[in-house]
């Protein structure tokens, strides 16, 4: 069983929310900042580098686009948080004989560091991280690698959890994978092939007990 991380495992909305209000009180850019920063942020730059080199340009700030990317990367493994009844669920799984691994993408020092700081390094059999593989999801490699981590083999069969429908149900039914997605509403209308629909991991997981 694997999931990705972001919006499925922890909630990054959440986080980029209060890093979006540190951000504007530090450098001083008054209440009407938020709102262009979340809708920045929900216009989908594929890369946060982007997105700050648009934010620098927007408000004239000093630092590079590298320095605030960089900045934020440190920040945000302090602003995620992984819900207890989440870190339960994924060692009731591991309980009833799952073989339970994250694949994610992102740069290796934000992802790692909320695995780590969010106590998922130890919740977790394995991880797959993009930032340190080279690979990014959909590609199957990214989670034949978490596969072998857990000591199994896609072959073997399995499922991917996640709320991206090309990343993480895309990928995941590329790799042989079954998939649920988590639907947060960001994809309305879009035609999907997975196996089952949520809202939340937590009804995921219980998809999974009943599968087993």
């Amino acid at each position: 069983m694997l999931f990705d991380l972001d919006n499925t495992l922890v909630n990054l909305d959440e986080a980029f929310r209060e890093w979006v209000a540190e951000f504007v009180e530090e450098h001083g850019l008054g209440s009407e900042a938020v709102d262009w920063l979340f809708a920045l942020d929900r216009e989908g730059y594929p890369h946060r580098e982007v997105f700050f080199g648009v934010v620098r340009e927007h408000f004239t700030l000093s630092e590079s686009a590298e320095e605030l990317w960089g900045r934020y990367r440190r920040r945000m493994p302090y602003l995620v948080r992984c819900r207890p009844e989440v870190m339960d669920g994924l060692l009731r799984l591991r309980a009833a004989g799952w073989k339970v691994g994250i694949v994610t993408n992102g740069t290796a020092d934000n992802q790692l560091g909320k695995i780590q700081r969010t106590g998922l390094a130890e919740a977790v059999d394995a991880y797959a991280l993009s930032g340190l593989e080279g690979i990014r999801k959909p590609d199957v490699g990214l989670f034949e690698i978490a596969a072998r981590r857990c000591g199994m083999s896609l072959g073997a069969g399995g499922w991917m959890v996640g709320d991206h429908l090309v990343a993480d149900i895309g990928g995941g039914r590329a790799a042989g994978l079954r998939t649920v997605w988590i639907d947060r509403g960001t994809w309305p209308g879009q035609e999907h092939e997975a196996d089952h629909v949520v809202t939340d991991v937590l009804q995921a997981m219980e998809i999974l007990h009943g599968e087993r």
